[in-house]
């Protein structure tokens, strides 16, 4: 039939054909059970269910029946295993948080004595109420004779003697309390006691060996005493193995041990105080003099108009306080300490203000500010450095300019004299995206765009030549400038999608540089080309800040929004070597290495400044490029 149709529908159909009735029947085909499984529930009133009752009792019947039958054997039958399947589900990861508070056994008397007095007050309070109706009138006749006796009193002149004696008291004490060297006592206690309390931690961050306790040397040494006399039988036997035993083995066998151990983060202490509660951690900056002092800027992410800010100065010999505390009329964007004058910090704002504070006096008023400038930044500071100059044009002598960017996409150069005035470096000039043309493709007219100018957002000068410097743009560009010519980049590297956070040059391999931004990403480039060579991405989240190691040319340290991340090259380009991750609610905003020590110094936005001790990293060890 098939074949008869197909010739009738390749014969040629005549109009006549066409206008014929044709008869279409629509039927239901037979039902196709792909599937069919029988229930093992009847309803009772059902026709068939004395019959299944039947077969029930039956089927009881032969399994009581069962065992000690010849009949029934029983065999092992094995059966098809269904194909596996493996399922993979993703989700965010469970942070744990540990917290934890420390009492004392005077805060444990003092409590339980608090819930002895209260029940006791209370029936002392009812005892005195009963018994005031029974002594009025012994009540009234001494408050005659207490009113008597304060009237006779009032009228000797022993009254006011007490009374200039007690306010003389008070001006001593305050005389006391106010005094140079009463405060220079309070400065050394402080010192002791934060000493006493941090140094363990304080040992870890030095890499130092920690000192035990009193209580456990004391407990120490009665038990060398009591052992004293085991010892000696025990000399023969130590000497023997000492014998068998080779001291380069032992050497060996730590090597491989540090070898094998893998690198971690151990956090030691936060910097952090009621006055920083609240702000956010925009920048870090070390002191060039000493390298304990660490300044730290604070602005308000929450607020549009970031109308406050802070600069405070820290010292590890104190990380419960600062030892500078310089409130600002508006935000801290960046700052940096001078390299020739240390005792100089360096503030930017969110205003575009700039600002220099010696850190020698705790007074808030800034040395030189930039207000009075007719050349001041309308944009926010965003980074702000001390650069040494080519000591050849110095001849010998350090000299060091201040330079900053901002977001009116202006690089500055700031003049210290009697006021703060700027000179502008470069006007960031925004770039048209090239596109190739299709084969066959009219050629377009460019949209103008509104601004002819970038932001600027990041900078950093060579570690060689300071007579070239790079600076990252909000359009995700990164242009390569000479302080020779302040009219055209030499160079553009385009590899980002959104705006660059921080650019960095590599101390050791000085041909190569790092790029953070905004599209979750980390390249790293070479300055002669203008592709990346790698891009790093462990996290969906802004990265905020990036660092190289100061100890090797490996090692740099990314912070994203929910972690930090620390990269070794030798080890692996695809995943980090160690991650720190935030607390719930917590995101950090900027990391710093320590110059002297294995530690990662790490800013977020709730005002605290986490200091990681950074262990079982070879490659710190280690600055081969």
């Amino acid at each position: 039939d098939v074949q008869v149709r197909q010739e009738e529908i390749k014969e040629e159909l005549t109009e006549e054909d066409l206008d014929r009735k044709v008869d279409i029947y629509l039927t239901e085909t037979e039902t196709m059970w792909m599937l069919d499984v029988p229930s093992v529930v009847m309803s009772v009133e059902s026709e068939d269910a004395g019959k299944v009752l039947e077969r029930n009792k039956i089927y009881i019947e032969i399994c009581k029946n069962r065992p000690g039958n010849e009949r029934f054997i029983e065999k092992m039958m094995q059966t098809i295993n269904g194909a596996t399947k493996n399922k993979e589900v993703q989700c965010d990861k469970i942070v744990m948080e540990e917290k934890g508070i420390l009492v004392t056994s005077w805060d444990l008397y003092d409590s339980f004595k608090m819930l002895e007095t209260e029940p006791v007050s209370k029936a002392e309070g009812s005892g005195a109420t009963a018994g005031k109706s029974g002594t009025s009138d012994a009540a009234k006749e001494h408050d005659q004779t207490t009113s008597v006796s304060s009237d006779r009193n009032d009228n000797f002149p022993g009254s006011t003697t007490s009374r200039t004696i007690s306010e003389s008291a008070e001006r001593h004490s305050e005389a006391i309390l106010t005094s140079e060297n009463f405060q220079q006592n309070l400065f050394f206690m402080e010192r002791i006691l934060m000493e006493n309390i941090f140094q363990p931690k304080l040992a870890a961050y030095r890499q130092f060996p920690v000192l035990k306790d009193t209580s456990d040397t004391v407990a120490a040494v009665k038990e060398d005493d009591q052992e004293e006399d085991g010892k000696e039988k025990k000399e023969d036997k130590e000497e023997q193995k000492e014998a068998l035993i080779d001291p380069s083995l032992l050497s060996d066998l730590k090597e491989t041990r540090e070898e094998t151990a893998p690198p971690r983060a151990e956090q030691l202490w936060s910097y952090t105080c009621d006055i920083t509660h609240g702000h956010s951690v925009s920048s870090m900056a070390w002191n060039k003099a000493n390298p304990d002092l660490l300044a730290v800027g604070y602005r308000e992410l929450d607020s549009k108009d970031q109308k406050k800010g802070l600069a405070c100065c820290w010292s590890l010999k104190n990380p419960m306080w600062p030892e500078r505390i310089f409130r600002c009329k508006h935000g801290v964007t960046a700052l940096d300490f001078s390299m020739a004058s240390p005792n100089l910090l360096a503030v930017g704002m969110y205003n575009g203000s700039v600002s220099i504070y010696d850190v020698r006096s705790s007074n808030d008023t800034p040395l030189l500010e930039s207000s009075a400038s007719s050349n001041k930044h309308t944009g926010p500071a965003w980074q702000l450095r001390w650069v040494e100059q080519d000591r050849s044009a110095t001849e010998g002598g350090k000299k060091e300019r201040l330079i900053c960017i901002s977001a009116d996409s202006r690089v500055t150069e700031w003049l210290i004299q009697k006021r703060l005035d700027c000179i502008d470096l470069m006007k960031i000039k925004r770039t048209a995206c090239e596109k190739k043309k299709l084969p066959g493709e009219k050629g377009r007219k460019r949209e103008a765009p509104i601004s002819r100018q970038a932001a600027g957002t990041c900078f950093d000068f060579h570690p060689k030549d300071t007579n070239f410097y790079l600076a990252g743009t909000e359009e995700g560009h990164i242009h390569k400038y000479s302080c020779s010519c302040n009219e055209k980049f030499i160079q553009t590297y385009r590899g980002h999608n959104g705006p660059v956070h921080k650019v960095a040059w590599n101390p050791f391999s000085t041909d190569m540089f790092l790029s953070c931004s905004a599209d979750w990403s980390v390249i790293l480039w070479h300055q002669d080309s203008q592709t990346p060579i790698l891009t790093f991405s462990s996290t969906t989240a802004f990265v905020h800040d990036i660092m190289w190691s100061p100890k090797s040319a490996f090692i740099f340290a990314s912070a994203n929004e929910s972690r930090v991340d620390i990269w070794d090259l030798r080890v692996s380009i695809f995943n980090p070597v160690v991650s720190c991750f935030a607390s719930p609610g917590v995101e950090f905003t900027s990391v710093l290495f320590a110059n002297n020590t294995d530690c990662l110094l790490v800013g977020d936005r709730k005002g605290e400044v986490s200091v990681f001790a950074l262990q079982n990293l070879t490659a710190l060890s280690s600055n081969k490029v």
